[in-house]
């Protein structure tokens, strides 16, 4: 009997790890690799949820009950310029700013807010499911919910135009959470791993990764959270990312396996 419960947990055991290396298999995609230009400091109290830049200033929203926020933040120095505190109730989630508004979602409370660069509450939209990524496109936006799906939504009535479904290897990648769009292409972080992906925002396919495991100091690891918060700069042509709980915020610059500069 003893040997038949052993049998059964090793089976358990191999199938769990085998699912779980298929489904990050990445050998048949694309690995950018990287250059670090520079690291800035960033608030060690801040559960990053969304990061945006915005005429040379970092926008962030903050996460957990109680202390969600959305902040504006001098990038060279991590000052927190200006910030305003979202009601205890609300957990805060992904940001973008379009057409001079930013959007903030909230996890469960179905609820996103919409204000003005100065921080004053424009309006209000309701949705089902939960609220965890978020960026655009220029006309839509664009936001995951923790699953496989990314949704297109319309900015001023919030209404779902679109959504896709985010693959690699014919398996659905879940867990998809901060978003940041750059030329066809959604990066986005996966919930709980040091992985950026670049997903084809026509069709869900996953067209490479990036491996950030060793970014962060030794030093930090035992005192942060997970990899959370993609910025694209689009004047420096490079990428903030940064995580929860992060001390700090590094600027990237992707590289092809040449050695040459990609924007």
């Amino acid at each position: 009997m003893k040997s038949k419960i052993k049998y059964l947990v090793f089976l358990l055991l191999l199938f769990l790890l085998t699912s779980k290396i298929y489904a990050f298999n990445f050998e048949e995609i694309t690995n950018l690799e990287y250059d670090v230009l520079a690291e800035y400091q960033h608030d060690p109290e801040a559960f990053t949820q969304g990061l945006e830049i915005h005429n040379n200033y970092l926008f962030e929203g903050t996460g957990l009950y109680g202390k969600s926020s959305l902040r504006k933040v001098e990038i060279q120095n991590g000052k927190v310029l200006k910030k305003i505190n979202l009601n205890k109730k609300f957990f805060g989630e992904g940001i973008t700013i379009l057409n001079n508004k930013i959007y903030q979602l909230s996890w469960k409370e179905q609820t996103a807010f919409v204000y003005d660069l100065n921080f004053n509450l424009l309006n209000k939209f309701k949705y089902q499911g939960e609220g965890w990524g978020l960026t655009n496109d220029g006309q839509q936006l664009i936001m995951s919910n923790g699953s496989e799906y990314i949704y297109f939504r319309d900015p001023d009535t919030f209404q779902i135009n679109k959504k896709i479904k985010v693959e690699i290897n014919d398996q659905n990648l879940k867990n998809i959470n901060e978003l940041e769009y750059l030329n066809g292409f959604i990066y986005a972080n996966i919930w709980q791993k040091d992985y950026i992906i670049k997903v084809d925002a026509e069709n869900g396919m996953v067209k490479a990764y990036l491996d950030l495991n060793n970014i962060l100091d030794e030093k930090y690891k035992n005192k942060v959270n997970v990899l959370n918060g993609i910025a694209y700069d689009s004047q420096n042509k490079s990428f903030l990312i940064t995580g929860k709980f992060w001390p700090k915020i590094y600027r990237i610059k992707l590289k092809s396996k040449a050695g040459k500069k990609d924007s």
